[in-house]
C-alpha cells in the first residue's frame, strides 16, 4: 500500500490557510533523494546531479536542491532566468534544448552554462551567434531500438533529439578546430524506467562511445551526461529504483570501459528530475461532487489543468482518500475533473473506500511533471504549490492564480480594468 507523506490532521490544519487543490512537496523526502544520489555516485570524484527545472520549476524548490550540492538542467530562456535568479551560474548550468531560439543560445552564453547541442547544424548556429566556448557538449542518439535483456525499452531512432554516431565524429572534430577544448557526451534513451540495468546499460554504450569518439578525433571528453529516465513505482505494486545498485552499476562499466583507456577522470552527470521529486509531491484535492448514471463518479476540485498526465498518457496515479487508509476498497470509481474533456479523470474504474463529498483525496507521485504541465483551458486557474517543512508547517511557493492573473495579457485593452 502507498503510503501518503502528510497526515489527514495535517491536511485538514493546511486547508483552513490553503484551499484545495493545491501540489504540497515533502522538504524532508527531497533531501533524502538528493543524498541517497550523491552517496550511489560518490564513487566519481567530478558527479553532479543537474535537476531538470522543467519538471518541477519553483525556485523554492531550486533551492533546497541547490544546497543539497545540484546543478539545475534548463532547456529554455525562462528557465535559465529562474536558475540565475536561484545564483546557478558558470558549470552548475546545463543547457539542453532543442529547436533552440537564438535569444536562448545568447543567454546561456552569458550565464556561462555548459550547452549541449541537439543537433549539427546548431554548431554554425551557435558559433555565428557567440562563438564556440572552451567547454562544450553534444547530445546522442544511437537510433534504432534500445532494449534491456531483450526487453525494448524505448525507440531512439524516432526521437527527434540528438546526433548520429558520424555526426558526433564530425561534429567533435569541428567543434575542436572552433576553439572547444574539453567535450561532454549526453543521451537519454527511455523514460521513467523501474529497472535497476538501465543507468549501467546507457553508460556501457554512452563510455564504448566515448572511447571510440576520443580514439578517432583526440578530444578529451570531460564529462559523461547519463541525463533522467530513472524512474519510479507509481503503482503500489511496483518496487522502486535502488540507486545504490544502479551507481555500483555504473561505476563498474566505467571501471571496465573508460579506465583501461585512460579515461578515469572522467565525470559523471545525472539529470533524474522525476525520481529527485516525483515521488515527494502529491495533489491534494477535495471531493465535491458525485454521480450516478451507467457509471459511478466522484467529481474533485481539482482536474487535468493540475494533473495533465492521466489524460495526456493515460498514466496511473494511486489515490488515497485522507482518513480512509484503513478502510476496504469496494466501491468503484471515475475518479474526474470538471473540464469540458471527457479525458479529464485521474482514475478509470478504481477501487476506493466510499467516498463522501468533502472528503480530502491525495493524488500521488506529483511532484515531476504535476503543476509544471498547468495550463489554463477552460479558465481553469492553476492551483498553489505548498511545502512541507522538515518541522511538519507548511509554506506557500506559489499563490494560486486568480481572474486577474488569466486576464493580465489583456491589460493593453482596458476591458477587465475594473476586475
Amino acid at each position: 500500500m502507498k503510503k501518503t507523506f502528510v497526515t489527514k490532521e495535517q491536511l485538514q490544519q493546511i486547508v483552513e490557510q490553503y484551499p484545495t487543490p493545491f501540489h504540497l512537496y515533502d522538504e524532508k523526502g527531497i533531501r533524502t533523494c538528493a543524498r541517497n544520489l550523491q552517496k550511489a555516485f560518490s564513487w566519481n570524484p567530478g558527479f553532479k546531479e543537474y535537476f531538470a527545472v522543467k519538471a518541477t520549476p519553483n525556485p523554492f524548490i531550486l533551492n533546497i536542491l541547490k544546497e543539497e550540492g545540484c546543478g539545475v538542467d534548463c532547456s529554455s530562456l525562462t528557465e535559465l532566468m529562474m536558475a540565475k535568479a536561484c545564483g546557478f551560474a558558470g558549470d552548475d548550468i546545463m543547457f539542453s534544448s532543442n529547436v533552440t531560439p537564438a535569444e536562448d543560445f545568447q543567454y546561456a552564453s552569458e550565464l556561462q552554462a555548459i550547452i549541449n547541442l541537439d543537433d549539427f547544424t546548431h554548431i554554425d548556429f551557435l558559433n555565428n551567434l557567440v562563438g564556440i566556448p572552451e567547454t562544450i557538449s553534444c547530445r546522442y542518439n544511437p537510433g534504432g531500438e534500445f532494449a534491456i535483456s531483450n526487453t525494448i525499452m524505448d525507440n531512439p531512432g524516432e526521437a527527434k533529439y540528438g546526433l548520429t554516431k558520424q555526426q558526433m565524429m564530425e561534429g567533435f572534430q569541428k567543434l575542436k578546430e572552433l576553439g572547444a577544448k574539453h567535450f561532454g557526451i549526453h543521451a537519454f534513451l527511455a523514460s521513467n524506467t523501474t529497472t535497476n540495468e538501465y543507468y549501467p546499460t546507457l553508460a556501457r554504450i554512452l563510455f564504448e562511445t566515448a572511447v571510440e569518439l576520443k580514439e578517432k578525433t583526440g578530444v578529451h571528453i570531460a564529462f559523461i551526461n547519463l541525463s533522467g529516465g530513472v524512474g519510479i513505482p507509481y503503482r503500489p505494486d511496483e518496487e522502486p529504483v535502488d540507486i545504490l545498485a544502479v551507481g555500483e552499476g555504473v561505476r563498474k562499466a566505467f571501471e571496465e570501459v573508460l579506465v583501461p583507456a585512460g579515461m578515469g577522470d572522467v565525470a559523471i552527470y545525472t539529470e533524474l528530475g522525476r525520481y529527485m521529486l516525483a515521488p515527494n509531491g502529491c495533489l491534494v484535492a477535495t471531493a465535491i461532487h458525485e454521480k450516478h448514471i451507467y457509471k459511478e463518479y466522484i467529481g474533485l476540485d481539482a482536474c487535468a489543468a493540475n494533473l495533465m498526465r492521466p489524460a495526456m498518457y493515460g498514466s496511473y496515479h494511486h489515490i488515497t482518500v485522507a482518513g480512509k487508509e484503513d478502510q476496504p476498497c469496494d466501491h468503484k470509481y471515475d475518479v474526474t475533473g470538471g473540464l469540458c474533456e471527457n479525458n479529464d479523470k485521474f482514475a478509470i474504474d478504481r477501487m476506493l473506500p466510499k467516498i463522501d463529498k468533502g472528503d480530502l483525496i491525495v493524488i500521488h507521485d506529483t511532484g515531476a511533471h504535476g503543476f509544471s504541465m498547468g495550463y489554463n483551458y477552460n479558465g481553469k486557474l492553476r492551483s498553489a504549490e505548498l511545502l512541507l517543512k522538515e518541522d511538519g508547517s507548511a509554506e506557500l511557493i506559489r499563490r494560486a492564480e486568480t481572474p486577474e492573473d488569466y486576464f493580465a495579457t489583456f491589460d493593453f485593452t482596458g476591458l477587465f480594468k475594473d476586475l
